[in-house]
């Protein structure tokens, strides 16, 4: 099954508020995160990690905690695809994408800057949604267990520049 693209449709809802100024998202949800039901739902995923340094938090580990930090903090997060088909978490295999609609998250709240959770979620968000949004992306590095070779603290460097739109 490892190897088997399939069609995934993204079943579970952004995390944002009236108050949400950033932005990030992904590309599509793992089969871990789509498991657990939540974004970034891997065990070796940074992103948790990451945040919770950024923000100046402990490292949540439950859904509430994690939705409970990023809304205190003004944080957004989504994923740029609604649906595709997939091999397991590879980005590259993705085929027949289809955007969400960002106005959902942007026409509710003051968003001042989009950002990117790796490469490929970039390049579909600007090809997808940003001829409707208007609004640009700012890629940062993927906190995925696959980009292993990009050290923590080169990431954890990267994802402070979130702080400037808070």
């Amino acid at each position: 099954m490892k190897n088997q693209t399939e069609y995934v449709k993204h079943t579970f809802a952004p995390v944002y508020d009236s108050s949400s100024r950033v932005l990030l998202l992904g590309t599509m949800p793992s089969p871990k995160s789509r498991e657990e039901g939540f974004y970034y739902g891997h065990p070796r995923n940074r992103f948790w990690k990451v945040m919770g340094e950024v923000l100046g938090e402990e490292t949540p580990v439950t859904t509430e905690e994690k939705k409970n930090m990023l809304l205190a903090h003004k944080v957004a997060v989504w994923d740029v695809l609604e649906s595709c088909e997939i091999r397991g978490a590879e980005d590259g295999s993705i085929k027949n994408p289809r955007a969400n609609d960002m106005s959902l998250v942007l026409d509710a709240a003051p968003v001042q800057a989009v950002f990117a959770t790796g490469q490929k979620a970039a390049a579909l968000y600007r090809k997808y949604c940003e001829p409707y949004t208007g609004v640009p992306v700012i890629q940062l590095p993927s906190t995925s267990p696959a980009n292993c070779g990009m050290k923590y603290e080169a990431i954890l460097e990267a994802y402070r520049e979130i702080l400037k739109y808070l």
